[in-house]
């Protein structure tokens, strides 16, 4: 009676190992399936496929045409953005907020007009002693009258009051000089020690001369994807690519209201999933450079029992453009070499297939415990 019981048990295993099998290869995507095999994912040159409307992805396979072309699109984006920043500094020009300090020499009665700081230690936000000049861009001074200033260098608004206080004083000696400069300033955000407002002085503000009164780069910074926003258009600096260029980054001057942001490397990170020792988001270095092996290394290395190592696939997608796949065969280790210079770009997606024996196994070890609970309850029953 046991005899007949486990053979008929184990002729539903067999029918349940069947149909799991035709279950599967009726599937349209199943888990695991290679890419290049999917009828609606088109190989990108000599497939002999027709594009699906619905999927239609290419899948380009890693050669040292492609990571060329690659790294010449990407060059020109980069070089294209410093590019456009690029320009000369100019002179400082007075604005509303700056505090002047004005003296007329042999004239001591002249400097009660700037006031006296009745405090010697002033609060961070406290003007110093000075003319302001005020929301119409004008300053006042004794026997002068209101003087336009803003737009002006200094030596302008002094040859101007000079001219003014020559009808009452005989060849006036006047130096100006800026006490507080509050007009003008940029704001520093991000991977820097000392985030917040930095005030543009008579020292032109370069994106050197930002990140440095910002307190330098922190370790988390990515240097590779430094962000400045100008009158609401984002231009995206690459100081290690500007550098390779032999382009200087000094010649990037900041102006009133910009915003840098540098990004943190984290936030550029790399997805790397599949048949992996440790699945893991991969993290670019401090010059934002990421390559597919790189990837891989975080990671742990490909599983030497589950994986496949000729299926090994980037995934590339940012919202706006069709999605490109891109596949390594890694079985062969002059393929580890291009995997050395494939670089890749923020939220891309490592996927190394797995083999068919590893699918299998993992349907079985689906299937087997209903079929042993099934056998196990049919002895109980008899």
């Amino acid at each position: 009676m046991l005899a007949a019981v486990f053979v008929r048990t184990v002729g539903r295993l067999g029918f349940l190992v069947v149909a799991s099998v035709m279950l599967l290869s009726a599937c349209a995507v199943a888990p695991g399936m290679r890419m290049n095999e999917h009828p609606n994912l088109p190989v990108a040159e000599g497939g002999g496929r027709e594009p699906s409307d619905a999927l239609a992805v290419p899948i380009s396979d890693i050669n040292l045409a492609l990571i060329q072309e690659m790294r010449k699109e990407a060059a020109a984006r980069s070089v294209a953005d410093g590019s456009m920043l690029f320009s000369a500094p100019e002179p400082y020009t007075l604005g509303v907020g700056d505090v002047l300090s004005i003296t007329v020499w042999d004239h001591p009665e002249l400097a009660a007009a700037q006031g006296a700081q009745s405090q010697p230690q002033m609060r961070p936000a406290d003007a110093p002693a000075g003319f302001i000049i005020d929301q119409t861009g004008s300053i006042s001074f004794p026997y002068a009258g209101v003087l336009h200033a803003a737009g002006l260098r200094p030596d302008e608004l002094q040859a101007n009051l000079a001219r003014r206080l020559a009808r009452v004083y005989q060849n006036p000696q006047i130096t100006i000089r800026i006490a507080s400069f509050r007009s003008r300033k940029v704001y520093v955000d991000g991977e820097v020690h000392t985030p917040g407002v930095q005030p543009i002085n008579d020292i032109p503000m370069t994106l050197y001369e930002a990140i440095t009164r910002a307190g330098g780069f922190t370790p988390a910074a990515d240097q590779s994807r430094m962000v400045l926003t100008r009158k609401h258009v984002r231009y995206q600096v690459d100081l290690p690519e500007l550098l390779d260029r032999g382009l200087d980054p000094s010649r990037i001057v900041l102006k009133d209201g910009d915003l840098l942001r540098v990004t943190p490397r984290d936030e550029n990170g790399v997805f790397v999933m599949g048949e992996l020792t440790r699945p893991v988001t991969a993290v670019p270095q401090s010059t934002g450079k990421l390559t597919l092996s790189d990837a891989l290394s975080q990671a742990g290395s490909v599983n030497a029992t589950t994986a496949n190592a000729s299926q090994m696939y980037v995934i590339r997608g940012d919202g706006e453009r069709t999605p490109r796949v891109y596949h390594l065969d890694g079985s062969s280790p002059v393929s580890m070499v291009l995997a050395n210079q494939f670089e890749l770009q923020p939220k891309d997606i490592v996927y190394v297939d797995s083999t068919g024996l590893a699918r299998f196994s993992r349907v079985l070890s689906q299937l087997l415990p209903l079929v042993n609970a099934g056998l196990t309850g049919a002895v109980v029953a008899k």
